[in-house]
C-alpha cells in the first residue's frame, strides 16, 4: 500500500467520523431542567454557565473560575517539626493510636470551616417571558461537536430558538434569542446573586453586577451583561431590563475578578467593546472554529447503529431498568469528558477544580477546591491521551505556583529542603497538612502532581518542556524526600512517614482503628517512579550528576511493594486488616494506574496480586463513588480485561451518572467524568509499558468500531479500525520521529513500512501478542493492515 493510498484512507475515515459526530454527539431533553443536575454546561475555561431551558422563566446559573473568598494564610502547626521524630518512634514501636493522637495535636494544621475560603457562584441570569403559554415540540440540547447549547419550541404557532455558548477567543458568553415571526420576542432580564452584598446597576442596554466577595475577604468581581436587539425596544427599570417586540436579541456577558491583580471593570468593558465589531453569527463562527480545532482531533465510533430518537435522560433510565450494551452512550460519555475538559481548562485559566468550573451556591461541596490525593490528578488523565494536551497548561501553571509555599511547608513542618504539598489546596496555594490525620497527613500530593510533568513530556517529546518545567519540578519534589525519608529499624529500608494511605484506616493488633503509618504502599510506589523518572531526566539533560547518583542510592534502598497473606497488595507497611475493605480509594494500586511499575511483563506476581486487590474491593462494595468507579475502569483496562472494564463503565452510567451526564460522588464531582473518558481510551490504546499497544482491552460488545486521533507516548497519533473483535487497520502518525515499538494481538498482514511478517510472537496472560519495532521520521504516516 502506497503513502497516497494511506492518506486517502485517512481522509475518508476523518470525513465519515466527523459526519457521525455531527449527527450523534448531542445531549438532548424533551423538557426544561427541574434541578441544577439536569441543566446543561457551557464554558470557555474560565466562564461557565448552566442552562435550564425554562419557558416562562429561563435561568442560566453562572460561574467565573476565580470567584473565591479568602486570601493566602499560614495554616501550619508551629510545633510540628519538634514532634516529628516522636511520632515516627511511636509508629516504629507499634504504638499506632498514640502516634495518631500526638500527630493530630502537634503536626496537623488549621482546617477552615466549610465555606470560609471557598469557590462561589458568580450569580444567575434570569430571562422572564410574560404571558408564556403551553409549548409544543420542545427540545433542549448540548451539541458536543460545536459546544453550543440550544432550546427550541413552538408556542402559539411561533417557533422560538435560544443558543448559548461561552467563547474562548472572545472571552465572553453569548446568548441569542430568535423567532420565526417578527416582533415576537418580549422578555425581562435580571442579573443577581444569592448574596446581600452585590451591587447591580443598569443603563440603557447594560446590567453590571459587582461585589467584594467574602464580606470583603476575597476577590472583587464584575459581571457585565450587554443587550443588542434587532427591532423592538429596551428599557431599564427596577433592576430589570425590559425588551419589547424584538425580532432578535443577543446577550453578551463578560465576567472577571482581580485575582490576577487586573481591573475587572476594565476587562469586562474591553471584552464587550471588542465583541461589538462582530455580529452574533461571526462570534459563533469564531467560537466553533477555535473549539473544533481541538475537539475534532479525536472521533470514536463503537457501533454501526445510530442513537435514534431517544432523549438522553430516557436512555440513562432505560439502561438502569433494562441493561444492555449501550456502545453509543460510551461514545457520548467519552466525548462529553473531552468537552468538559476543554470547557473548564484553557490556556490562561485556573485548572479544573472538583466541579470543573460549574458550582451552584455560595459554599459548594468541599469548597470546590483542589484535592490532590487523586481528584485533581484524575481531572487531567484524558488530557494527553485524548489529544487535548493544550488543556494541561493551567495544571502545570498551578502546580508550579504551589512550589514557593511548598518549600516553606517542607522547612517549617519537616526541616527538609525541596517542596511538599499534602492532600488539599486551593487558589491561595496552601500546602500544609490540615484537618484530621486520616485524610490530611499525607505528604505525597506534590510528588504525584509532579509525575504529570514527566508523563506529559513522554507524550509530547518536548525537550524544552522537560528542561524548563518538568525537571525543575521533579528535582524539587525529589529533593524533599532526600531529607524526609528515614530508615525502618526492622527492615533497613527507607520509608516515608508519618503518612497514610489516602483516607483509609486499618485495624491495629489491639483492635483499634488507625490511619497513619510508616511507608504506606502508595507512598513507596510514587517514590520509586518519581526517583526513576528524575534520574532518567537528569541523565537525558546531562544535569546534576552528583544529585543523580545520590538519588539512585536512595532509590535502591526504598521499601518495596509487597504481597499480603491473602494474595493482595499490602496497603501499609504491615499486613493490617482494613477497617473498610470496600474503601473508595484504592491507593496501593498507583503503580498499576496511573503509574506503570506494576505490569504483566516486569512484575507478573504484583500484576496478579493487583487483580486480587481490585476483586476484593469490589466484593466488599468498592466503586460506590463515581470517581472510584472510574479509576476501576482504568485498572481493568491496564489488566487487559475488557469485559470487566465495560462492566464497570455500565455501573458508572447506572449508579453514578446524573441526568445531564455529570458524575456524582455523590454529590457532583467532575473527576469521574474525566476518569471515565480516560478509561475508555485506555481500553483502546496504551503506551505506558514501553510500547504502543493497540486494542489492549476491547470488550465483546464493542466488536466493531473505529477511533481516530488518540495520542500515545512518543508523540504518536493513532487511528484504528476493527471488525468482529479483530483489529483490521491502523494508521500511525509519528509527530516527533524516533522508535515506534508496537504491540498487537494480531499479526500485521500488509504494511507500507515493510513490517508485514516481521512481528515476534510473545506469549502473555491474554494469549500470543506480536511486537514490532520501527524507526520513524518526523511527520511519517504508517499504515498497517491486519
Amino acid at each position: 500500500m502506497k503513502t497516497y493510498g494511506c492518506i486517502l484512507t485517512l481522509l475518508l475515515f476523518n470525513l465519515s467520523a466527523l459526519k457521525a459526530q455531527e449527527q450523534d454527539l448531542q445531549l438532548w431533553y424533551e423538557s426544561p431542567a427541574r434541578a441544577w443536575t439536569e441543566a446543561l454546561p457551557v464554558g470557555n475555561g474560565s466562564l461557565g454557565g448552566m442552562i435550564f431551558g425554562g419557558i416562562d422563566r429561563e435561568r442560566i446559573q453562572l460561574n467565573e473560575e476565580s470567584v473565591w473568598t479568602g486570601h493566602p494564610i499560614d495554616r501550619g502547626n508551629p510545633e510540628a517539626r519538634a514532634h516529628l521524630d516522636s511520632v515516627r518512634q511511636l509508629l516504629f514501636a507499634g504504638e499506632y493510636t498514640e502516634a495518631e493522637r500526638l500527630a493530630q495535636e502537634k503536626i496537623m494544621g488549621r482546617r477552615l470551616e466549610q465555606g470560609e475560603h471557598t469557590y462561589q457562584t458568580l450569580g444567575n441570569l434570569y430571562l422572564n417571558f410574560p404571558g408564556a403559554s403551553k409549548t409544543e415540540d420542545y427540545r433542549r440540547a448540548l451539541d458536543l461537536s460545536t459546544a453550543v447549547a440550544s432550546v427550541h419550541y413552538e408556542q402559539e404557532g411561533i417557533r422560538y430558538k435560544r443558543e448559548l455558548f461561552s467563547s474562548y477567543p472572545d472571552q465572553l458568553m453569548a446568548l441569542n434569542l430568535s423567532a420565526d415571526q417578527p416582533g415576537a420576542l418580549s422578555l425581562e432580564l435580571q442579573l443577581n446573586r444569592p448574596s446581600q452584598h452585590e451591587a447591580v446597576t443598569l443603563s440603557a442596554n447594560e446590567i453590571v453586577m459587582r461585589e467584594h466577595t467574602g464580606n470583603g475577604d476575597g476577590v472583587r468581581y464584575t459581571a457585565r451583561l450587554r443587550v443588542n436587539v434587532s427591532g423592538g425596544s429596551v428599557n431599564a427599570a427596577d433592576s430589570t431590563l425590559h425588551i419589547s417586540n424584538a425580532d432578535e436579541v443577543t446577550l453578551l456577558l463578560a465576567a472577571a475578578t482581580d485575582y490576577q491583580n487586573k481591573n475587572p471593570d476594565e476587562l469586562t468593558r474591553q471584552r464587550l467593546d471588542h465583541a461589538q465589531a462582530f455580529t452574533y453569527k461571526q462570534l459563533k463562527q469564531r467560537h466553533i472554529r477555535d473549539y473544533q480545532q481541538l475537539f475534532n482531533r479525536v472521533s470514536l465510533d463503537l457501533t454501526p447503529d445510530r442513537v435514534g430518537d431517544t432523549a438522553t435522560d430516557r436512555r440513562l433510565e432505560r439502561l438502569r431498568q433494562e441493561g444492555g450494551p449501550a456502545p453509543h452512550l460510551s461514545e457520548l460519555y467519552f466525548q462529553y469528558g473531552r468537552y468538559l475538559l476543554l470547557s473548564s481548562s484553557r490556556s490562561g485559566s485556573l485548572p479544573a477544580n472538583l466541579q470543573g468550573i460549574w458550582a451552584e451556591g455560595m459554599a459548594p461541596p468541599w469548597n470546590a477546591d483542589y484535592h490532590i490525593n487523586i481528584n485533581l490528578q484524575m481531572n487531567y488523565w484524558p488530557a494527553d491521551l485524548t489529544n487535548l494536551s493544550e488543556t494541561y497548561g493551567p495544571f502545570f501553571d498551578f502546580v508550579e505556583k504551589l512550589r514557593p509555599r511548598g518549600r516553606e511547608t517542607a522547612r517549617q513542618t519537616y526541616g527538609s529542603r525541596g517542596a511538599v504539598a499534602h492532600h488539599t489546596t486551593d487558589v491561595w496555594h496552601f500546602t500544609e497538612p490540615i484537618g484530621k490525620t486520616y485524610w490530611g497527613l499525607w505528604p505525597m500530593g506534590a510528588a504525584w502532581l509532579t509525575m504529570h510533568f514527566w508523563d506529559h513530556y513522554q507524550y509530547t517529546g518536548s525537550e524544552a518542556f522537560l528542561r524548563e518545567r518538568a525537571y525543575p519540578q521533579m528535582k524539587s519534589a525529589a529533593t524533599f524526600f532526600m531529607d524526609y525519608l528515614v530508615k525502618d529499624p526492622e527492615t533497613g529500608y527507607l520509608v516515608t512517614g508519618p503518612s497514610m494511605s489516602p483516607e483509609n484506616q486499618y485495624i491495629t493488633p489491639e483492635g483499634k482503628q488507625a490511619s497513619i503509618a510508616m511507608g504506606p504502599a502508595m507512598d513507596m510506589e510514587i517514590l520509586h517512579e518519581l526517583f526513576e523518572a528524575t534520574i532518567k531526566a537528569s541523565r537525558m539533560l546531562e544535569l546534576d550528576a552528583a544529585f543523580r547518583d545520590t538519588l539512585q542510592q536512595l532509590k535502591n534502598d526504598l521499601a518495596p511493594v509487597r504481597i499480603g497473606a491473602n494474595g493482595t497488595i499490602m496497603e501499609w507497611n504491615e499486613d493490617f486488616e482494613e477497617a473498610e475493605p470496600g474503601h473508595r480509594h484504592i491507593s496501593h494500586l498507583y503503580s498499576l494506574h496511573p503509574g506503570k511499575a506494576i505490569n504483566a511483563n516486569d512484575t507478573p506476581e504484583l500484576f496478579r496480586a493487583a487483580r486480587k486487590t481490585i476483586d476484593r474491593r469490589l466484593q466488599h462494595g468498592g466503586g460506590h463513588t463515581g470517581w472510584s468507579r472510574a479509576w476501576i475502569i482504568n485498572f481493568f483496562a491496564r489488566l487487559k480485561d475488557g469485559e470487566k472494564a465495560r462492566e464497570n463503565i455500565l455501573a458508572l452510567y447506572t449508579k453514578s451518572t446524573l441526568p445531564n451526564l455529570f458524575d456524582t460522588h455523590p454529590p457532583f464531582q467532575i473527576d469521574g467524568n474525566f476518569g471515565g473518558t480516560a478509561g475508555i481510551a485506555e481500553m483502546l490504546l496504551q503506551s505506558h509499558a514501553g510500547y504502543v499497544e493497540l486494542l489492549p482491552a476491547l470488550p465483546k460488545a464493542w466488536k466493531e468500531g473505529r477511533v481516530r486521533g488518540l495520542k500515545a507516548r512518543g508523540n504518536f497519533i493513532v487511528d484504528m479500525r476493527w471488525a468482529k473483535g479483530r483489529l483490521t487497520e491502523a494508521v500511525i502518525t509519528s509527530n516527533s520521529g524516533g522508535t515506534l515499538r508496537l504491540k498487537t494481538h494480531f499479526p500485521v498482514q500488509e504494511s507500507d513500512s515493510s513490517l508485514a511478517g516481521r512481528g515476534q510472537p510473545v506469549s502473555g496472560p491474554g494469549g500470543a501478542v506480536y511486537i514490532y519495532e520501527l524507526e520513524t521520521n518526523p511527520g511519517e504516516v504508517i499504515t498497517l493492515m491486519f
